[in-house]
């Protein structure tokens, strides 16, 4: 018992400071893409963009949605295309996903009536809709002493009847298509639907299955894009606190 207490004392305090403090990653963190800003020529290689997230000419403009964040990515514009440690990636419409010029509309907060029916908590019933639990292994690590996504009121439930909103993640494959729409239908109203991660925004590596959807997309309507391939637990969480509008002015 007493070994347990004195590490506990030297590990400290453990949760992040966000968001009053700017994370620190890793140098093989892959953020936001950038683009150069000098002309450059991109190649159509279905080995390193399997999805067609770099739409090719003299100025290309890169598709989150459709981005699988690999480092191979990169090869399609040579000399054109880098990764950055900006972590904030989560949009309010499918449109804001394709850059151009390195500009990214992030998600806007929620109607000020929506935000004050939900008051200061956020209930969420977590939707795998055929996923290769990567999203949802990162989803659960927002829970962890880390992240502590429960310190700023957002919870996930068990019933689709007490939560706020659905967080969808994998392509929706056939046999989950009627269960996310009762699911969806279960949720009182006003609520929001999160698709989290590459499959449940485009159709991820499974797009264009004929055993899947190309995501959440034409199912039912979606409130905030999260890209990723899996995205990590502060791009959720940025994404999580713009609509509830709890971010101060940009840092």
């Amino acid at each position: 018992m007493w070994g347990v207490i004195v590490n506990r004392f030297k590990q400290g305090f453990r949760t992040l400071s966000y968001p009053k403090e700017v994370p620190v990653f890793p140098k093989r963190f892959r953020g936001r893409l950038m683009i150069s800003a000098a002309e450059t020529q991109c190649s159509i290689d279905k080995t390193k963009d399997p999805l067609g997230a770099v739409v090719p000419g003299k100025k290309p403009a890169v598709d989150l949605g459709k981005c699988l964040f690999n480092e191979e990515f990169k090869a399609v514009c040579p000399e054109g295309l880098t990764y950055s440690q900006d972590h904030r990636l989560a949009v309010s419409k499918r449109e804001d996903l394709i850059i151009r010029d390195n500009e990214v509309k992030l998600a806007a907060a929620l109607n000020e009536k929506t935000r004050r029916i939900f008051g200061r908590s956020l209930k969420l019933r977590e939707v795998c809709a055929g996923s290769c639990n990567g999203c949802d292994a990162e989803i659960q690590a927002m829970g962890n002493v880390v992240f502590d996504l429960s310190r700023f009121g957002i919870q996930f439930v068990a019933s689709p009847r007490h939560a706020d909103g659905l967080m969808i993640t994998g392509p929706v494959t056939k046999n989950m298509e009627l269960a996310l729409k009762k699911t969806y239908e279960a949720v009182p109203s006003p609520k929001i639907v999160i698709a989290v991660g590459a499959c449940a925004i485009s159709g991820g590596p499974f797009a264009g299955g004929k055993e899947v959807h190309n995501g959440v997309d034409g199912l039912i309507p979606v409130d905030l894009y999260i890209p990723g391939c899996p995205p990590h637990p502060l791009t959720i969480l940025d994404g999580l606190l713009r609509i509830l509008d709890k971010l101060e002015k940009e840092r």
